[in-house]
């Protein structure tokens, strides 16, 4: 049953992203059509004229078919990094961590293991999860009568295996994050090599230069640069940022399972005086 559950999330997880990505994209191709692109913002009423002075719309829009892609990219970053906080988020659960963690730690270092599940059980989340199946598998290994060597393995062994479990759920759609962030660099340049070799295009034409192709090329090669920055830079800020939350939920799962078998140690030391 749990590994139908966790297939299902899966897919269902693989479906969110995929229309994500899919719905990003065409919205930046939307925008760039019908609004970057609408007549109103260039010269003589079609966009196929040169931008309206100061008109910054048109002037992206000049960036030429990348820039929809560029701005699909840059939506994905967005969405997906609201999507990661607020799951993150839930994953500390309901109120806060530190003072969950306290209260927590104060309860098992106590003996008042029921007291602890309670605290679990009120805060929800996946960090109380992983320490609630800890807390669980002590009350199990304590009716046992503390006599077994590898009790204290198998508490820790509990919590590891509840906090793979919760792992998945947190890390979902970060390597998409990790990808955006080449993956905008590298359209930026794609787009800014087209640009570019619309440029040198203008310059080697017979005769005088196209000064108007030439302007658009350059333009177009920094508009595309300057998206594909944009978007890596706040891929790289938003990667960093959840990874050190994740980070930080599993250290607060690894203190509660030390102090959990150290309590375990203790009680079974004072059994054996």
């Amino acid at each position: 049953m749990a590994n139908v559950k966790k297939e299902t999330g899966s897919n269902g997880g693989s479906i969110f992203s995929g229309l994500v990505i899919v719905g990003c994209i065409f919205i930046g191709w939307i925008v760039w059509s019908f609004i970057m692109g609408d007549g109103s913002n260039f010269e003589g009423g079609v966009n196929t004229g040169h931008p309206l002075p100061g008109n910054y719309l048109a002037m992206v829009y000049k960036g030429g078919p990348i820039v929809p892609v560029l701005m699909g990219l840059l939506l994905m970053v967005v969405v997906f990094s609201f999507e990661r906080f607020f799951v993150i988020s839930k994953a500390a659960g309901k109120g806060s961590l530190d003072k969950f963690m306290k209260n927590v730690q104060a309860s098992i270092t106590s003996g008042d293991i029921d007291g602890a599940i309670a605290t679990c059980d009120n805060q929800q989340g996946s960090v109380a999860n992983a320490v609630r199946a800890g807390l669980v598998k002590y009350q199990e290994v304590k009716k046992e009568g503390f006599n077994s060597e590898e009790a204290s393995e198998t508490i820790a062994k509990e919590v590891e295996e509840a906090t793979s479990l919760e792992m998945p759920m947190l890390e979902k759609n970060l390597t998409i994050l990790s990808t955006l962030v080449s993956l905008g660099t590298l359209a930026g340049l794609l787009g800014t090599v087209t640009g570019m070799i619309k440029a040198f295009g203008a310059l080697a034409s017979t005769g005088t230069p196209d000064q108007a192709a030439l302007a658009n090329g350059i333009s177009e090669a920094l508009i595309n640069t300057a998206t594909g920055i944009s978007t890596s830079a706040l891929a790289i800020v938003t990667y960093n940022f959840f990874t050190s939350k994740i980070d930080t939920l599993t250290y607060s799962i690894d203190e509660a399972g030390s102090t959990l078998v150290n309590t375990y140690r203790r009680f079974r030391g004072s059994l054996k005086n």
